[in-house]
Formats: structure tokens, sequence, C-alpha cells
């Protein structure tokens, strides 16, 4: 019998409980930038859709998901963390119904729009829930957990979306990629209404319109045609747009030094650890996100693996990447910021062993799942401290804007990974050095994130 003496303190409980259910909706929204990738060939034949019709199905998520990130991170401070994420979370559960039964390309295409702008209101208030509930060492151990469940839904996308296409459950083929969500978001929706604090402060600051309108536009120029481009052979109007986006982005900064409330406040980018993290955040999901595509594509084209088996393939590098993350925090606390420029020298041997594995073209598949456990170690060895670092001196009242900056720059890293080392592998196939060339430069882009990261050494 449990007696009081034994029995986990109520707090605790409740608080356990509500990092479940906002993990369990993260874990959601990221899995489903991947798990679509393996219907990709059997939503082709089954809707008659074209190859850009198919990439928008693919990428359509990705694209409102990281548009919309900052302004669901500033409606959440202003509206309310709870109120916000039962509305994505709500949103993202009905877009996923209404995937799952879409008759048509276009709609199906309109509804992960959808989906992503649900996503889009709920992940940012992970971050700042998590801030606002949660102190000390526990706000470190939920960070590190909040860490392992980004790398094992990455995996799991692609391992549960081979399962469910190849199991075609009652005939229904590719749709419970999309209709897997809608218990899990119900059951979320009853647990979270529950457990969610309902206690808010509305932040002072208003809504920066135009700084709104203007960010949105200059990441929508940047990541529409990195998405697109490799599936249009790269057009002219891609170009013109990336070069737009650089000149929006400019304005938005102007916007931003008039503005009353601004998006970003300049005083927490001057907050220490802010900024370098950021951009180290931001190299190191470039350097996942490729890596993750590319071998994807590898293993599957030039190898001949099966969906299903190249996703098992990945399961040394979640295990590990969970393992670090949910253990990094054991080492001695003057190693924590040294181990983020250490990991990601790590993930560079990684990457360039790969490059000397897989020259000549073979398989290697002991090695290979060596080489994925290194990799896995090296990235959440700097992407956990990378982001206890970025929140850890940020006070409470800017937890909306660190988590939404965070999610962010997490989140176009990914697409920015997948649309330039993607396009580099694609580009240099079907030459059995394409893979080779490509994780040289995974390589350097790990180094690069260790190299933004120093100046993290400097400060106690």
């Amino acid at each position: 019998m449990t007696t009081l003496a034994t029995a986990a303190p109520p707090v605790q409980r409740s608080r356990s409980w509500l990092l479940t259910v906002i993990l369990v909706g993260q874990f959601m929204a990221i899995l489903d930038v991947s798990i679509v990738n393996v219907a990709a060939p059997t939503l082709r034949t089954d809707l008659n859709a074209g190859g850009s019709a198919l990439q928008l199905v693919i990428s359509g998520y990705t694209i409102a998901y990281a548009m919309l990130l900052i302004t669901g991170a500033r409606l959440g401070g202003l509206l309310g963390y709870r109120k916000l994420f039962l509305y994505g979370l709500g949103l993202f559960t009905v877009a996923s119904l209404m995937c799952g039964l879409a008759p048509s390309a276009d709609l199906l295409i309109a509804f992960r729009l959808l989906q992503g702008a649900g996503a889009a209101l709920m992940v940012p208030q992970v971050l700042s829930l998590i801030q606002l509930s949660f102190d000390g060492a526990a706000r470190l151990k939920a960070i590190s957990v909040y860490a392992a469940v980004i790398s094992g839904a990455a995996v799991v996308g692609q391992v549960l979306g081979g399962l469910l296409v190849t199991a075609d459950l009652f005939g229904t083929s590719w749709r419970p990629v999309f209709l897997v969500n809608v218990p899990i978001g119900v059951v979320l929706l009853i647990v979270g209404g529950k457990l969610l604090p309902t206690g808010h402060v509305p932040r002072e600051q208003g809504v920066d319109v135009p700084g709104l309108l203007t960010l949105s536009l200059a990441v929508s120029l940047l990541v529409v045609p990195l998405v697109l481009g490799h599936e249009q052979d790269w057009p002219l109007w891609g170009w013109i747009s990336m070069a737009a986006s650089v000149v929006v982005f400019c304005a938005f900064l102007l916007v931003e030094r008039r503005a009353r409330h601004p998006l970003v406040p300049g005083h927490l980018l001057r907050t220490p650890g802010v900024s370098p993290a950021a951009a180290g955040i931001f190299l190191v999901m470039v350097t996942y996100g490729g890596y993750l595509f590319t071998m994807a594509l590898h293993l599957q084209g030039a190898l001949g693996d099966s969906a299903l088996h190249a996703g098992l393939l990945f399961i040394p590098a979640a295990a590990m990447f969970g393992l670090t993350s949910l253990n990094w925090k054991r080492l001695p606390a003057r190693l924590h910021r040294p181990m983020i420029v250490s990991a990601t020298v790590l993930t560079a041997l990684g990457e360039l062993g790969l490059a000397a594995v897989l020259s000549d073209g073979g398989h290697h598949e002991v090695l290979l799942e060596v080489l994925f456990a290194v990799i896995g170690t090296g990235l959440a060895g700097a992407f956990s401290p990378l982001m206890t670092v970025a929140l850890s001196h940020v006070p409470q009242s800017e937890a909306p804007d660190a988590s939404g900056l965070m999610a962010m720059m997490l989140q176009l890293g990914q697409v920015v990974g997948v649309a330039a080392f993607g396009t580099l592998f694609l580009s240099l196939t079907p030459s059995a050095h394409a893979i080779s060339v490509t994780s040289v430069g995974l390589a350097i882009t790990a180094l690069a994130a260790g190299v933004v990261a120093l100046p993290l050494l400097r400060r106690r």
C-alpha cells in the first residue's frame, strides 16, 4: 500500500502530467513533418497529384508552421499559454481529420496549411509553459526531455509512416498517417483542459502588426522557394523571392526599431547567451535536418532499402539523442558549456566517418549504425545545452518572445537543412560520391555551430 511518506507530492505529479500533455502535443507537431514523406508515392497515385502538388502536400505544413511561429508566441503572451495551446491543438486535430478525409490534392494542401497554423499556435506555448511551470533542476530536466522528444518524433515519423502505409488499414492507404493524430488530439484536449494552468497575467505589450506582417512575409519569401525550388528546377521566381526576403527582412529590422512593442525586443537579444545560442541552435538543426533527409534518400535510393527499414536504421541516432538529452546534466556544471563545442566536433567526426564509409557505394550497416549513434550523441550534446543556456537567463516576462525565437530558429534550421543539403545531394546524384560530399558539407556546418557558440564559453 502506498503511504503518504512514499507518495509523490501532488504538485510534482500535476507538473509531470502537465509536461506529458504539452510534450505529446510537441511530439505530434514534429511527427507530422516526417510522417508524410513515406506516404508520398501512394499519395501521388491515389490522388493523381503532380510533382508540385505533392511537394506542397509535404511542405505546406512546414511553410505555415515556420511563418506563424513568432505570431503564435506573441499571442500566447497576450491571451494565455493554456488558451493558445488548446486552440492550436484543436485546430491541428480538426485539420488532421480533414487531411485524412481529403478527396483531392488541392483540398489536402489547404488542410495541411491549416495543420501547420495549428502547430504554430500550439508549439511556442510548450517552452513558455516549461519556463513558467518549472524552475531550477526541474526546468533543466524538462528542457532535456523536450530535446529528446524533438529527436524521437523525427525518427518515429519515418518508422510509423512506413508501418501505416504498409499495413493499409481497412484499405485506407495513406490516410492513417493523418488520422492517427485525431484520437491523440482529442485525449490531449480533454486532459489538457483539466491540467494546464488557468492563471495568466496578460502582458502589457500590444501586438506589433507591421512587424508581424513584414517578418511573416520575409520568412515566407525565403521558405517557399527553398521548399519548392528543387522540385521546379530552381526557377527564376525562386531566386527573386529569396533576394526579396533579404530586403523585406531589412525592412522588418527598420520597423522593429520604431515599434513600440517589438516582436523580438533588443534587450532579449542582449540577454547573456541568447544570441549565440539561437545561432547555434539554427546551425545544429540545419545539420540535423540535412542529415536525416539526405541519409533517408540515400538509403532508399542508392542502397535500395524500404522506407520502413531505412527508418529503423535511424533508431541508434534517435536513442543516443534521447539518452544524451536526458543525461548530459549529470556532468559537472563546469563542463556544460565546453560540451557544446566538443559535441559539434563529435558530430563533424561522425559525418566525416559517413563520408569515408559510404564512399565505395556499399551499405556497411553495422558501421552505419555506429556512426549514426555518434552523430545522435553529438547533436544532442550541442542542442540540449544550447537550449538550456538560451533560456536560463530569460526572465518569465520574456518567456513568450524567447520561446518563439528559439522555436523559429529550430524550425527554420530544419527547413534550410533539408532544402540546402537535399539540393546538394540530388544535384550530385547518381554519382557514388553524392552522399560523401553531402556528409562533408554537414560536417562543416556542425563545426560552424561550434564556432558561433564559442562566446558562451566566456560566460558564467
